[in-house]
């Protein structure tokens, strides 16, 4: 069951109760003074009718007077006056008053005396078919000391009982059309109200039918529950969607890196295993099937196969390492940071720099304005993210200078690198950092990977630095490393 077809079920319950006990509570008011009133006259009459009567004793027997005690005489039931019969239990003769002889009508009575002592007070009583109340009380001697007669008074209630008729009719069908109304209304405002609803539902089916994140739910309704609930589905679909788009992105790099990770590994590996196979022929064949090699050129060639190898396994132990640096960086590990000095710390990179493979010249700045400065950082990660940018400008500097100096500015150092190398498209710059990228022009004439600038920035990252590219292709690139310092020593 639909939760409006609920709802409309538990406000028509609830209304269903409330009318009934309304409806009770009416008819039992209405019933009580409405009989009671008849009641009331009833008791009234019933004394002065007893002072009327004259009790006759004859031979042990009662004889009961003539029922002319003063009572309007009246043609018929219908108008609501008194009607009386005394039954004689001595002789069984039963007297009425000239209306009920009219009608020819008489009131049960008990069959004995006793009965008559139990049944006295208030009775309603059906005669023929028309409703009466009475008062009955026995009659007794003193004389004889027993009850001798039966008397009853009576008053016709059919008019009584039409009117409760009429109001039972009236608060049963005006509750049943209550009831109808209320729930047809209950039901079209349990629609109009589930409306919204319904369109989440219709929204989340699309969304789950098509996987499309970019449908929002309309509503143009006021800012009630339902509306802060199509707020908050809205504001959840927002969100989905981006991490949505953020784990697309984040698996579609991944892909790229397993590929081009694959691809890497694939060229060292072929090499290694090109070498291993010849050396294996090149020492399992006899000597009389190699004439054209004596012992010197083969031992040349093994040198040289061996050195190959040497080669590509260093390469190939780079890249792990820089594999596993960008893994820890993924999983979200850091390192301990201590206070380091600046000054101390780009003169030793500067002085091992000149030792790295290059052919561009190498020009260093002077570093003493950085004297006294320090920053919370890793010393070691440090040098290795200066190494990477050193190293990056003297293979894409084949002629020309690479310099290193430093600058400050608004409490940040600006570590610069820059060369007079090949440079680089504009529209390239935004990739430079991604894995296993290199610019088209570089791929297959410059060394290397690709992961270098990819370590570097996570480093600057962890560092809470930033990193500024300017370059020009055939010109040159320069990059600033700005971090974050402290001017005060550390303690000791």
């Amino acid at each position: 069951m639909s939760i409006r077809w609920r709802l409309t079920a538990w406000y028509s319950s609830i209304l269903a109760i409330v009318l009934v006990i309304f409806g009770l509570a009416i008819y039992g008011l209405v019933y009580y003074y409405t009989y009671n009133e008849v009641k009331s006259q009833l008791m009234t009459q019933a004394p002065r009718i007893n002072k009327q009567l004259l009790l006759t004793i004859k031979g042990g027997l009662f004889e009961v007077p003539n029922l002319d005690l003063g009572l309007v005489q009246g043609r018929g039931i219908d108008d609501s006056q008194l009607y009386v019969q005394i039954y004689n239990y001595t002789s069984g003769v039963t007297k009425t008053t000239q209306n009920m002889k009219d009608l020819n009508i008489t009131f049960p009575v008990p069959s004995t005396a006793v009965g008559a002592v139990q049944n006295e007070g208030i009775r309603r009583v059906s005669v023929e078919g028309d409703s009466f109340m009475i008062y009955q009380q026995p009659i007794k001697s003193d004389e004889l000391g027993l009850v001798v007669g039966f008397l009853q008074i009576g008053q016709f209630t059919g008019s009584q009982d039409r009117l409760m008729n009429r109001l039972q009719n009236v608060l049963v069908y005006g509750s049943l059309f209550a009831l109808l109304a209320a729930a047809t209304s209950g039901l079209f405002l349990a629609r109009k109200s589930m409306k919204p609803l319904v369109k989440v539902i219709e929204g989340a089916n699309q969304i789950q039918s098509s996987n499309d994140l970019s449908v929002r739910i309309e509503y143009d309704g006021p800012a009630d529950e339902i509306g802060q609930l199509i707020g908050t589905v809205n504001n959840m679909l927002e969100r989905t969607e981006a991490f949505y788009k953020e784990l697309e992105d984040a698996y579609g790099a991944q892909r790229r890196f397993v590929a081009d990770a694959s691809h890497e590994l694939r060229t060292p590996l072929t090499t290694i295993r090109g070498n291993v196979d010849f050396l294996v022929k090149m020492w399992t064949t006899e000597p009389g099937e190699r004439p054209n090699m004596d012992e010197a050129m083969i031992r040349e060639l093994s040198i040289e196969a061996l050195n190959d190898m040497a080669d590509e396994g260093q390469r190939m132990s780079r890249l792990v390492g820089d594999m596993l640096s960008l893994a820890r960086a993924d999983t979200g590990k850091t390192f301990d940071k201590t206070p380091v000095a600046l000054e101390p710390l780009v003169n030793e990179v500067a002085r091992r720099a000149q030792f790295l493979e290059r052919t561009a010249e190498w020009n260093v700045g002077d570093f003493s304005l950085l004297n006294g400065i320090y920053m919370e950082g890793s010393k070691d990660y440090l040098q290795q993210m200066l190494f990477i940018f050193i190293d990056n400008a003297f293979k894409y500097t084949p002629e020309g200078i690479v310099r290193f100096d430093a600058i400050v500015y608004q409490g940040q150092v600006g570590l610069r690198i820059s060369d007079t190398g090949i440079g680089m498209d504009k529209s390239q710059v935004p990739f430079i950092f991604d894995r296993f990228y290199r610019a088209d022009e570089s791929r297959g004439v410059t060394e290397g990977i690709g992961l270098g600038l990819s370590i570097a920035k996570w480093i600057i990252d962890e560092h809470h630095g930033s990193v500024e590219v300017v370059t020009r292709q055939g010109e040159g690139t320069t990059f600033i490393i700005w971090l974050p310092v402290s001017f005060s020593a550390p303690l000791e």
